[in-house]
C-alpha cells in the first residue's frame, strides 16, 4: 500500500502497517496542514525510540515527559501540550475498551453506523472527524463493514475531493484544498 498523506516515504509506511500511527495522525490532523499531522506519529515514533507506536506505552508514558516530546522542535503539533495529552488520553481509551489494539476498532465493527460510533466516542474524535476516518478506513484500507459509505456520509462518496480519505496523490491533495477553501468561502459568506 502506498499512502500520500506525510511529508516523508517514512512517515508513510508507518501510517500503512501501524493502526495506532494512522489514528494518531486523524486526532492530530486540526489546525495544522494534512501532511504535518500525518507525519508526526512517524517523528513521535523516532522520539520514543519505537519501531511502532504502542497504545500502551503512550497512555502510562509520563505526561511531562511525553508533552516534551510533542514541544521538542519541531514541535509535533501547533499545540503541542493540548495534543500530547489528547493522544495520550487516546491511547488509554484504546487500553481500557480495546486492550490496546487498535485496529479492533474497525475489525470488529459489526457494520459502518457501529464504525462511526466507535470512532466517534474515542477521545479528541466527533461525529465529522470520525465519518472521514471511516471513508479513509473505506477507500484506502479496505476496511467496508456493510453501510460504512452510507455511515461517512458524503465523505464515503466516490469520486468525492473532500477530505484526507481522497488524498491518493499531489492533484487529489489540491482538489481536497480548492474544495476546503470553497467550503469555507461559502460558510463565511453565509455568516
Amino acid at each position: 500500500m502506498s499512502l500520500h498523506l506525510a511529508t516523508t516515504p517514512a512517515a508513510n509506511a508507518l501510517l500503512a502497517q501501524d493502526p495506532l500511527a494512522l489514528l494518531v495522525g486523524m486526532l492530530l490532523d486540526q489546525q495544522i496542514p494534512m501532511e504535518k499531522a500525518f507525519t508526526s506519529p512517524q517523528v513521535l515514533a523516532e522520539r520514543l525510540g519505537v519501531p511502532r507506536l504502542d497504545a500502551a506505552l503512550i497512555a502510562d508514558y509520563d505526561a511531562v515527559e511525553f508533552e516534551e516530546l510533542f514541544r521538542r522542535v519541531p514541535a509535533l503539533h501547533r499545540f503541542p501540550a493540548a495534543m500530547a495529552k489528547r493522544v495520550q488520553d487516546l491511547c488509554r481509551a484504546l487500553v481500557e475498551q480495546y486492550d490496546g489494539d487498535t485496529a479492533s476498532v474497525w475489525t470488529t465493527a459489526a457494520d459502518g453506523p457501529e464504525l462511526v460510533k466507535r470512532i466517534a466516542g474515542l477521545p479528541g474524535f466527533g461525529q465529522q472527524k470520525a465519518r472521514i476516518f471511516t471513508a479513509l478506513l473505506g477507500k484506502q484500507f479496505g476496511v467496508r463493514p456493510v453501510g460504512w459509505d452510507t455511515a461517512a456520509a458524503a465523505y464515503g462518496e466516490t469520486g468525492a475531493f473532500r477530505s484526507v480519505a481522497d488524498v491518493v496523490d499531489g492533484e487529489s491533495l489540491k482538489k481536497v484544498r480548492d474544495f476546503k477553501k470553497q467550503a469555507k468561502a461559502a460558510a463565511k459568506a453565509g455568516s
